[in-house]
């Protein structure tokens, strides 16, 4: 960044690339033009484009586009340390209390939701971990995790889930990518205890439900169960409880052991997507298609969650932004202090050099002294001994050199100087 500044503002920004070459700026940030330009890029700046400047003084510049306000969650200034300001996601507010059914407007229900078209395929053409979960090449797909024998069981869940939502005038979507929304850890176990090893397969974006402004996250997913396996040609193989017990008793050497499987149920998972917000609840069927069964009364679920959902973002978004000031005035003293301490160390360093530099002038002034001495008393010699001598005392003296105090204190730096 230019010499004792910090932090530039996309306002700041946009005005100097407006205002002369993007070379010229970058040279005085010390920064590389195609640096420079990624920044912009970044932060939402327009720049000039090729050949700008050329036709400006031709008169036949284009006029300069405006500059776009930021998006909620935008990087607000450009920061070479710690973490830049960003545009605040506001949460408007979700209703007090869940929507009555008769106030919902409804919108036409379609045989099929878009959010899963081509999604089959793209299943069916996933590669299967040990444990049987499909985990699909696509990442930009519905957030589903489930066996292929479950697949056709858990899509169509879905499609009921989604278009009941749509419905109830609720839209299922995935978000762009740039908004930082999350899909969070999923942990398919029904009994859950310990560490979880497994890593299930995450979509690279979340599946949404917006109800009003507030997003919910949601997963369908095949819960697991812990059985008694056996590996098979590198595969897991779940052992019936009556072949197990034959095994353990007539083969001692037959190995088994205890691991988590796909119990064949399914779930429904929602959770909020916001950055660390902790809130997700599950809905599990008992029985082969009673998931399908509830989505009205999940889709009410998550309406009456949605104002708590609302209010836990709003405090997360409180301790932020009280984090992010906590630590904007513990940088700016460790500034503040960093500052102090190479001042100090300049004033050190500085005195350390002049006291040395004295210290040679104080010898170089005693060694002349002593050729002074030399030459002087050389006088009282005989001719021979008096060039023997002469010449002696020049060769010293060109080994040892002079001294020039004026010399030595133009080299020696001032501390303001370091």
């Amino acid at each position: 960044m230019a010499q004792g500044t910090e932090n530039v503002s996309r306002e700041t920004l946009y005005a100097e690339v407006w205002a002369e070459p993007m070379t010229k700026v970058a040279a005085r940030y010390g920064v590389a033009f195609s640096f420079l330009a990624r920044v912009c890029e970044r932060l939402g700046v327009p720049r000039p484009s090729q050949g700008y400047w050329e036709r400006l003084k031709a008169g036949r510049a284009s006029e300069r586009p405006p500059l776009p306000e930021a998006e909620p969650g935008d990087e607000l200034e450009w920061a070479r340390d710690g973490e830049p300001r960003r545009a605040s996601r506001p949460l408007p507010p979700a209703p007090a209390e869940p929507v009555p059914p008769g106030k919902v407007k409804r919108i036409e229900r379609p045989s099929r939701h878009p959010l899963l078209a081509g999604a089959t395929e793209h299943f069916d053409a996933a590669r299967v971990s040990n444990d049987g979960y499909l985990k699909p090449v696509k990442r930009c797909l519905v957030d589903v995790y489930v066996t292929k024998d479950q697949l056709p069981r858990a899509l169509a869940a879905a499609n009921e889930l989604f278009l009941t939502l749509l419905e109830r005038g609720h839209r299922v979507v995935f978000p762009s990518m740039s908004e930082r929304y999350h899909c969070g850890e999923l942990d398919e176990r029904e009994q859950p205890s310990g560490v979880h090893w497994e890593q299930a397969w995450r979509p690279d974006r979340p599946t949404l439900v917006l109800v009003g402004t507030v997003a919910v996250g949601l997963t369908l997913f095949e819960s697991s169960e812990e059985v008694e396996v056996q590996f098979i040609d590198g595969k897991r193989v779940r052992v019936p409880p009556a072949v197990g017990r034959r095994l353990a008793s007539a083969t001692p050497s037959a190995f088994t052991s205890r691991h988590q499987m796909p119990s064949g149920r399914l779930a429904l998972r929602a959770y909020a997507p916001y950055w660390h917000v902790p809130w997700e609840r599950v809905w599990r069927e008992d029985g082969e298609g009673k998931l399908v069964r509830r989505c009205a009364a999940i889709a009410e679920g998550i309406e009456s969650a949605v104002p708590t959902i609302a209010r836990l973002v709003e405090e997360r978004e409180r301790e932020a932004e009280l984090a992010r000031t906590k630590a904007e005035v513990q940088y700016r003293e460790w500034q503040r202090q960093e500052v102090e301490r190479r001042r100090a160390q300049a004033i050190q360093e500085s005195r350390a050099e002049l006291l040395s530099t004295i210290e040679s002038w104080t010898l170089a002034r005693q060694v002349e002294a002593f050729f002074e001495d030399v030459e002087r008393r050389a006088t009282g010699l005989g001719d021979a001994d008096r060039v023997a001598v002469s010449q002696r005392l020049q060769r010293a003296r060109e080994l040892f050199g002079g001294v020039d105090a004026l010399e030595l204190l133009r080299r020696w730096r001032r501390p303001e100087e370091r």
